[in-house]
């Protein structure tokens, strides 16, 4: 894995060198609005360490960490008033994944379905 670009867009917004329109912020992440939504709703949301993509987040981050931050998407997702309509949680890993920037980030979208996601069938 390469490693982590400290000048990528995600670093660069939480050290507050670049506007964001944010949602939510404690210790372990930031939420913000994405900049090109693919739905009604498209929130990110980010942990705030140096991580590249789920697969460095879930083998390095502290527990304390992962527990937070995965809190913290619940909390936004709470706050944003989508527990009853339902919303969609996409995390692309790496660049044959779909991942643009390579910092670990997680995607809420919810009132329209992305193009390319149909309904799953049981």
């Amino acid at each position: 894995m390469a490693a982590y670009d400290p000048t990528n867009i995600f670093a660069r917004i939480l050290r507050g060198e670049i506007p964001c329109k944010k949602v939510y912020e404690d210790d372990f992440a930031l939420a913000f609005h994405d900049v090109n939504p693919q739905a009604p709703v498209h929130v990110l949301v980010i942990p705030k360490g140096p991580y590249i993509n789920n697969m460095d987040f879930s083998a390095h981050a502290p527990a304390d960490v992962v527990a937070g931050f995965w809190r913290a998407v619940g909390t936004v997702a709470r706050d944003l008033g989508l527990e009853d309509q339902g919303y969609r949680l996409v995390a692309n890993n790496g660049a044959g994944g779909g991942q643009v920037v390579f910092h670990f980030h997680v995607h809420i979208v919810s009132g329209k379905t992305p193009p390319g996601f149909g309904r799953v069938h049981a």
